[in-house]
């Protein structure tokens, strides 16, 4: 019996850091240790100290997921939390920009939001269509039999 196709892989990312830059401080708060901003029906946040995620709606998100998120150097994960991440007043990102700090920039384009680490690769992405962790294999670390360029 033939074994059942695998799933294809999510597609790539957006990419995020060729929209336009936003002022990082028309979105401040905690005194400047992070940025907030509305991106298609999300609540985001862009944290000083690496950590990065939004929350709100979230299509497709696995077992009723409201929240996506993760720090500068690691995979994000999906999960649910009972509350906002942030209770305040919450400017929009316009479309098609970006807000970036460190090696993190998340952006949308007015119904897609997303976040990407250059770092590693990794990301989100949040959309009408579904939602989708972005390189949850570090390429670097995890190499499938037969990929490796050295030893081919």
């Amino acid at each position: 019996a033939a074994q059942p196709l695998a799933p294809p892989p999510p597609p790539p990312a957006p990419d995020i850091n060729a929209f336009a830059p936003a002022n990082p401080q028309d979105f401040a708060v905690y005194d400047g240790s992070a940025y907030v901003f509305g991106s298609a029906g999300l609540t985001c946040m862009l944290q000083r100290n690496g950590g990065y995620g939004c929350n709100g709606p979230i299509p497709g998100g696995p077992e009723g997921a409201n929240l996506v998120g993760g720090s500068s150097g690691g995979v994000p994960t999906f999960g649910s939390a009972p509350n906002p991440m942030y209770g305040g007043p919450v400017n929009p990102l316009p479309p098609n920009t970006r807000l970036s700090f460190g090696t993190v920039s998340c952006g949308g384009d007015g119904t897609m939001t997303a976040c990407v680490d250059s770092k590693n690769q990794a990301g989100f992405v949040v959309s009408p269509a579904g939602s989708f962790i972005v390189n949850a294999l570090n390429p670097l670390l995890a190499r499938p039999e037969g990929t490796n360029p050295y030893f081919n």
